[in-house]
């Protein structure tokens, strides 16, 4: 652990919508730095111009905000350290790079993109390892001559080529790598524009970066990053790299191809930014072998690098749902009925505040809560409350072992026990359709499910007093009416 004040960054490029690795890599920075009371940074690496994309920076500041990871520094807070987008900070890095060449730890190369094509199909055939070092060795009159032709060069490492380099991840432990297999990188385009080496270590170098932590496809990368830390003369950040997330069944990468894998699919899908924040640092993580559930006050207390794991970790798509269903049923009436409401809306194709003034919505609460495993749900669940008019098959109103003309005797017989009831309370109806199934002759559950498709227009819904409570008496009793219209014909079929 480092003695400085603990400063960590999440460093996106945006060239996409945020993958839900990325998210993982964000959350843990922020965790790390809110249980040591340090610094989180948004740094955006912008450098690659022809894959930069202004809607995938707008998610990304959007998918943060729903997480709750705010940031201490970084684009539209600033800081002290910024510019915060690297795209802003091509001047820093030029400097940097001509200090290389001037110390003898950079070269400029002038090979062109043919040469290079045919250093690589070499490569391809394994004649060649990485770039040969041509211009490692040009002298003077030669560089001189090629910057006569007009050509601007590029800045490439001076890897060594003897020894070895090693380097130390608290996750991975010690490595060593033989300099003999590292290639020389380009630090700096002929642009002016600096790879993503370069320009990562001079950011965390003069933001004063103490501990990186991102995903383990760069672990190649750091063997030439502390090079470079050493060619700078710069102390070299604490390294974390951390497990790539597999696919559900543990076999590659997580990709589209499994599901949704981006922030805001799941944002979209009514997952609760609570529940993903719990799953995502159970995702690598864990504090013991048996706590799940944490609120983002005890993830911050307990999380540390000693709990992350070595091994990829799966993304359970079941386990998110189970756990937003254990979010949601935590909620407040109040709060899950807010955060139903543009759901609602979307689904029904109605305003927000139209569906927030409904008297319907907070009324619902109970009986939808424990059936909802994410906020999309609600509407498939609960429509009928919402909207006058409901279409079901007349097929549907047959229960089980009954006939069209059983069902639609309940119904009328239905019909006329409601309109009467002194009391439209659960307590009530539920006596009174209890003591009507016995008169009839039929289940309780068959009666039950008649008037269940007559009223909501479903086979399942929520319980069914509760929601002939909701409901009312005058909707109820001209849906009874309608249903009993729509098997009419199917009875005198039957006859």
């Amino acid at each position: 652990m480092s003695d400085r004040p603990v400063r960590v960054r999440f460093a996106p490029s945006p060239t996409g919508y945020l993958h839900v690795g990325g998210a993982r890599t964000a959350l843990y920075n922020w965790l790390f730095a809110r249980h040591h009371g340090g610094t989180f940074i948004l740094r955006i690496e912008d450098t690659d111009r022809t894959r930069y994309n202004a809607e995938a920076l707008e998610d990304l500041f959007e998918s943060l905000r729903w997480l709750g990871l705010d940031w201490d520094e970084g684009p539209l807070v600033g800081g002290d350290y910024g510019p915060y987008a690297q795209s802003e900070r091509l001047e820093i890095y030029q400097h940097y790079a001509r200090q290389l060449v001037k110390e003898g730890y950079a070269y400029y190369c002038y090979c062109s993109p043919e040469r290079l094509a045919r250093i690589r199909k070499e490569h391809a055939r394994g004649q060649q390892t990485g770039y040969d070092r041509h211009c490692r060795y040009l002298t003077a009159k030669q560089r001189a001559d090629y910057e006569a032709q007009g050509i601007v060069p590029v800045v490439r490492l001076k890897v060594p080529l003897e020894g070895q380099t090693t380097f130390h991840d608290v996750i991975r432990g010690t490595t060593t790598v033989d300099n003999a297999t590292l290639d020389d990188l380009v630090l700096l385009k002929s642009d002016g524009f600096p790879t993503y080496h370069l320009a990562n270590v001079v950011d965390d170098h003069l933001m004063e970066i103490t501990h990186i932590m991102r995903g383990d496809e760069w672990l190649p990368s750091v063997p030439r990053h502390v090079l470079l830390y050493q060619a700078f003369g710069w102390e070299i950040p604490i390294y974390a790299h951390l497990p790539v997330i597999l696919s559900p069944t543990g076999k590659g990468k997580l990709s589209k191809r499994h599901g949704g894998v981006e922030v805001r699919y799941f944002r979209e899908q009514g997952y609760l930014p609570e529940a993903m924040i719990n799953f995502l640092a159970r995702v690598g993580w864990s504090y013991d072998d048996k706590t799940e559930i944490f609120t983002r006050e005890e993830l911050i207390a307990h999380f540390d690098l000693d709990g992350v794991n070595k091994s990829p970790a799966a993304f359970s798509y079941d386990k998110l749902a189970w756990m937003n269903g254990v979010y949601i049923r935590q909620l407040a009436d109040d709060d899950l009925a807010e955060r139903l409401v543009p759901f609602l809306a979307r689904g029904l194709g109605l305003e927000e505040e139209a569906v927030r003034r409904r008297e319907e919505l907070r009324a619902i609460i109970p009986l939808v809560r424990e059936r909802l495993k994410t906020l999309t749900d609600i509407v498939d669940l609960a429509d009928f409350f919402f909207t006058e008019e409901i279409t079901y098959e007349p097929e549907l109103l047959i229960a089980k072992k009954t006939t069209a003309a059983d069902c639609a005797l309940a119904l009328e017989r239905s019909l006329a026990l409601l309109r009467e009831l002194p009391e439209f309370s659960e307590e009530t109806l539920e006596t009174a359709l209890r003591s009507l199934a016995d008169e009839l002759g039929l289940k309780a559950g068959q009666l039950f499910g008649v008037i269940r498709v007559a009223v909501t227009g479903k086979r399942v819904a929520p319980p069914l007093f509760g929601t002939l409570r909701i409901l009312g008496r005058e909707r109820v009793l001209s849906r009874l009416a309608k249903a009993r219209e729509v098997l009419r014909p199917v009875v005198g079929e039957q006859n």
